[in-house]
């Protein structure tokens, strides 16, 4: 029996697309067609794929687009108005996923998720009483138009909600809230809150009860920014139903709990770390989105500046000693090590990580991950891996003496150590060893180089706008010497649709690069402090997370406030 018989020519068509795209696999199409078999009128297959999260939207539309030569609709072509006379129904356009465009000589355009469908063109042809040219659309941004356009202005949210029984809040036993949180309304809210997570490309979800409302924040490019909320009595369900998907338990919740959700949502594979704390009005509950597709292990990517990746490079083919990366959390220090383990992981090598958590998993190095509760601490797996004959070992952090002592002892007998420490620049991280306890005669003979660095937000490239700075901030901030000739120009955040009226989209690294060399080696032996090394580190070539990040914002990368804003501290 043909394994594909319930599909039409064009959904044939597009699952083969996606076949050699390998978005999709012959296995994946063959279960998704007895699934559509199985159902009475099933979705069409550019639905089916939505529905289960097995292809991103903008993905599938761009494929649709190209397979039916057709337009691809921009976010900024669906209009602020309806552009017909007369009332469209609002069901019809919710059940065949459009919109209508515009209207112009040629007749009425349409923005679709599948422009195979024949029977809607037919409908809105009639309707209308003009000819329709369909577009292809991405469904959210569709849906959004939809319900602005014809809705009563009521949210994806408001709309689960409804179908709620609000009930007043009471102390709910434990087997009540397993059934809360399985119940379908609430199943789809937190898949709800995670898709929106997703589509605001934010790192972490916070889910805080308080005494009168429940908080959803994400934290989008670094800030935090509040999203829609359901309704406070509706939050042990919604915890419970993330404890149960993080494996934790839902009946503890005088403790903090660690646990881990295994995700794929629009096509992508998503790792989310839990963690859950207990506060005065209930379980405060953060999500940490690692993407393990969107990561990129390539120093230009992270935003190294070319003589800072060369100098880099050349640290990393010392074969021993030890490599520190430093900075507050969430500056993407893990990111920074794991490119330079990209970069050392050949088959002459064996590497080795030590990790809390092992964040992406890479193909060739050997990960442990660190379990405290039953003695796996970082200083007993690195006594251990010693023995396993590694040139390279990675160590998540230096969080005491007795890990750093460790890290010290494997970098003299001829291993390269990576690792990362928290403090404010890269001369800090010498001071700071030297403070734990490490022997400065022993420092000075291991340490190679220590990285500095700090997230800045990328300037949106669709509004960012040019400005002259005044002569007063030129001087303040020392700009003129970093120009390349020329009027000095910067560049501000405006905000459009594109960038969710922040101004930015993404983030990219500011370093610092100190190579340790005779003199540094000296003011260490003497125990001189941070800001003698760091000028030291400056007069043999060293430029500053400041400088770099200054060099970004006359390029238009950044805003000189947002590098302001990163490196007060440091």
């Amino acid at each position: 029996m043909d394994t594909t018989e319930s599909w039409s020519t064009e959904e044939a068509a597009l699952g083969q697309a996606l076949i050699r795209q390998g978005q999709l696999t012959d296995k994946e199409l063959t279960r998704l067609d007895r699934m559509r078999r199985s159902q009475s009128g099933g979705d069409p297959l550019a639905l089916l794929l939505l529905n289960l999260g097995m292809i991103s939207e903008r993905e599938l539309a761009r494929t649709l687009a190209e397979l039916n030569g057709l337009p691809l609709t921009d976010s900024e072509q669906y209009p602020d108005a309806p552009p017909l006379e007369q009332a469209l129904s609002y069901r019809f356009l919710k059940e065949h996923h459009l919109v209508p465009l515009r209207q112009d000589g040629d007749g009425l355009v349409l923005a679709m998720v599948d422009p195979g469908d024949d029977f809607a063109l037919r409908a809105m042809a009639m309707m209308c009483r003009r000819p329709v040219r369909p577009q292809v659309g991405v469904s959210s941004e569709i849906a959004a138009a939809i319900e602005r356009l014809y809705g009563e202005g009521q949210s994806k949210m408001g709309d689960i909600l409804s179908a709620v029984q609000q009930e007043e809040e009471t102390e709910e036993s434990i087997a009540q809230l397993k059934d809360m949180a399985s119940e379908a309304p609430v199943i789809r809210l937190v898949n709800l809150i995670i898709q929106k997570a997703v589509d605001l490309r934010a790192s972490d979800i916070h889910v805080e009860p308080f005494e009168n409302r429940l908080k959803i924040r994400y934290r989008i490019d670094g800030v935090l920014q509040e999203g829609e909320a359901p309704p406070v009595n509706m939050s042990p369900a919604i915890i419970s139903r993330i404890k149960i998907m993080a494996r934790l338990n839902i009946a503890e919740r005088r403790l903090p709990q660690d646990g881990r959700i295994e995700l794929k949502i629009q096509g992508m594979e998503l790792d989310i770390r839990v963690s859950t704390v207990p506060t005065m009005h209930g379980e405060s509950l953060v999500m940490r989105l690692l993407n393990r597709e969107s990561v990129v292990l390539d120093f230009d990517a992270l935003g190294f500046a070319a003589e800072t990746k060369a100098r880099l490079q050349q640290v990393l083919k010392i074969p021993h000693g030890m490599l520190m990366v430093t900075g507050p959390t969430g500056s993407g220090k893990t990111t920074t090590l794991y490119t330079a383990l990209n970069q050392l992981n050949t088959t002459e090598r064996k590497l080795i990580t030590v990790e809390d958590p092992v964040e992406y998993q890479l193909e060739g190095v050997n990960q442990i991950q660190v379990k405290p509760s039953i003695g796996l601490s970082f200083a007993s797996a690195l006594r251990s891996i010693v023995r396993q004959d590694p040139d390279v070992i990675m160590v998540g952090e230096m969080r005491d003496l007795e890990t750093a002592r460790i890290c010290v002892q494997s970098a003299l007998t001829g291993h390269l150590v990576l690792s990362t420490l928290h403090t404010n620049d890269a001369a800090s991280s010498v001071t700071r060893l030297l403070e734990m306890g490490v022997e400065d005669y022993l420092l000075t003979s291991t340490l190679n180089a220590v990285i500095g660095q700090r997230l800045v937000r990328i300037l949106c490239p669709h509004c960012k706008e040019g400005y002259q700075p005044l002569p007063e901030l030129v001087r303040e901030l020392k700009l003129a010497p970093l120009a390349t000739g020329g009027p000095i120009r910067l560049f501000r955040p405006v905000g459009c649709a594109r960038c969710a009226g922040t101004g930015y989209h993404g983030r990219l690294a500011i370093q610092e690069l100190l190579i340790m060399n005779d003199d540094i080696r000296k003011l260490v032996l003497g125990h001189a402090d941070a800001g003698k090394i760091q000028d030291a580190a400056i007069r043999h070539g060293m430029r500053t997370m400041y400088g770099d990040g200054l060099h970004k914002a006359l390029q238009g990368i950044t805003h000189v406030e947002e590098v302001i804003r990163v490196t007060q501290e440091a």
